[in-house]
Parts: C-alpha cells; structure tokens; sequence
C-alpha cells in the first residue's frame, strides 16, 4: 500500500500494540499533540492514557522509567524529540539499559526501544539538527538502526520490539513525509544486515538514513557518464555487516562513504578501519567520505545546505575515487 515514511511508524506501531499488551509509548508531546513530528497522531484515542504517555520534559527521567518497565517484562517505546535532546539521557542509554546485561551475569536484559528523530536540512538550527547515530554505535550493548525506506521504518519497529537488546532507532527527519510502498506481509531483513540497492561494478557508495536517497540522485547523474556505482544502504550501524561490506569492496575496488555525522570520530572512519583490516589488498584507490563539515549545523539555509552531504559532493567523490589512477 501507498504510505508514507511517518506512517509507516505509526501503523507499526499500532499494529504492535493491538497484538501485544505489553507494549507502551511515552515521550514528550507523543499523546495530545501526536508527537513533535506526528508520528503518534491518533494512537492516544485508541489507546489510552495507560499506554500512550505525556511525558515531563526530563529525557533522562523517562528513559530510566522505559529501562525499569522493560526489566519488568514490559515492552515500552521511549520517543525522544531530537537526537540532540538523547544526551540528556546519555547515562541511561549507555551506563544502564547498554551495561545491565553484562553487569548482571545476563540476568536482567533490557528489551527497551529508543525512537528519535535525526539529522540536518529542515533550519532547526545547532541544538535541533546533528546526526549523532554513530557516536551512539560506539557503545556496547546496543543496537543501532537507521532506517531509510518505508518499508524499513515499518520493519525496524518490529524488530526492534523483538530484539532482547536496546535497539535505537534514528529516523531523519527529512524522510518522515517521504512516499513509498508498504507490503506488510513482506519478510524483514534482520538488524545487522545491509541491503543491496542497487549493484554495479566501478565503485561502491555506503550511505544509510536520507543519504541512501541523495546516493540514487548522484547515481542518475553518474550513470550518464558510463559510471556503474553499487549503492548499498547500511541500515545497521551497529552490528555492521562487514561481509556484504567487504563483498562488495572485493567487485569495486573503490568505495565512497556518505555519512551525516562529522568526520572526526564518525562511523565513516570506523568502516574504513574495518575496510583497511579486512579488504585492503583489495582497494585500487584510497576511500572517499562525504561528511556534514566540522561546524555546528547553521540556521540560515543556504549555508545548512553547504554543511551537508548532498548529491554534487557524492558525485565529485565518486568521480575522484573512480579517476584514480
């Protein structure tokens, strides 16, 4: 069926909840209001109060409550506005719902989800707009999902209500009014693993989230030159699926990374560590990335557009990756 990224979520989420008592959402704004982007629009009526939750503007206090409920054998969606405001619960996210496993002797698991919206382009300005998905892939313990197409925003939810493991789900913002077909019926493919979107043999493009769209735009324009890209959408950023990663490295020989995070630390550097480890002899040209510029994201638009990735840069990275040499 014809839906949209946005409703996709909810009718994931909808359908969760009819099926399975245990499941709640809480966050800011996610009941009167229908949530700050309107994902839960509509779900409090069917629902109730005791299973759709205004929250208090304390990320930290409601993520801590999702954590308790889950190790209470309940099955909770925590809602945080904007990755910017998941600091705030940064200690529960990453010293409690990652560590409790472990510190427990794997006693006490925490199957809580974490939804929150992500990334710049909409001028919400520096504390409303970075894409901090992969800081969150470097903690242990959790498991980090990036959804890019409708059907992965209907399937990621599901998923990640039947992973015994915190899941964070980071959806950009730029896609929630994004268009697609939906086939319920259709069988997932499970967190960890990549998608082939399209398969090519002169270079390979990573991207996850809304940068597997700007991939496809650059790829049209490099198509007419006679460039065969192999377009893969990570979805996973933790676990990576290093073997379809790696696969593809193996056919290229050359890689382009578009990641919405800063370069310094990103996951783009993690997976050209990875590639450097495990596929090395197999690169005929130094990797290239495609990065958000080292600056706190602007308000004014046009200098927000020149911060981010987008197409042209993708393009000029893949002409420089595939000319080398």
């Amino acid at each position: 069926m014809e839906t949209t990224y946005r409703e996709a979520i909810r009718t994931a989420i909808d359908d969760a909840m009819s099926k399975d008592e245990r499941i709640f959402m809480m966050g800011e704004d996610v009941g009167h209001y229908g949530g700050c982007f309107g994902v839960s629009m509509g779900l409090l009526d069917k629902f109730g109060e005791q299973r759709i939750i205004d929250t208090p503007l304390s990320e930290s206090a409601f993520t801590g409550a999702g954590i308790g409920a889950s190790m209470r054998g309940m099955r909770p969606i925590v809602e945080i506005m904007t990755v910017n405001f998941s600091l705030l619960a940064l200690d529960q996210i990453m010293n409690t719902a990652a560590t409790f496993l472990h510190m427990s002797g794997g006693q006490f698991a925490v199957p809580l989800v974490i939804r929150m919206s992500t990334g710049g382009g909409k001028q919400l300005a520096a504390q409303h707009s970075h894409s901090l998905e992969g800081w969150y892939a470097h903690i242990p313990g959790i498991k980090i999902l990036t959804p890019a197409s409708i059907q992965d925003a209907y399937d990621m939810v599901h998923l990640a209500l039947n992973d015994p493991d915190p899941v964070l789900i980071f959806e950009n913002s730029l896609l929630y009014n994004a268009k697609g077909v939906l086939d319920k019926t259709k069988t997932p493919l499970p967190i960890g693993k990549a998608d082939i979107l399209q398969r090519g043999k002169d270079v390979t493009i990573l991207a996850y989230g809304i940068n597997v769209k700007k991939a496809r735009e650059a790829n049209e324009i490099l198509a007419q030159e006679g460039i065969e890209c192999e377009i893969i959408d990570l979805r996973s950023l933790r676990p990576l699926d290093d073997a379809t990663i790696m696969a593809s490295v193996a056919k290229t020989h050359r890689v382009v990374i578009v990641d919405e995070g800063w370069k310094s630390g990103s996951i783009s550097a993690e997976i050209i560590a990875r590639i450097n480890e495990q596929a090395f002899y197999e690169l005929d040209a130094p990797i290239e990335r495609v990065c958000t510029e080292e600056v706190p994201l602007p308000y004014a638009k046009h200098l927000e557009e020149a911060a981010l990735p987008n197409p042209a840069k993708i393009v000029e990275a893949v002409k420089k990756v595939v000319g080398h040499g």
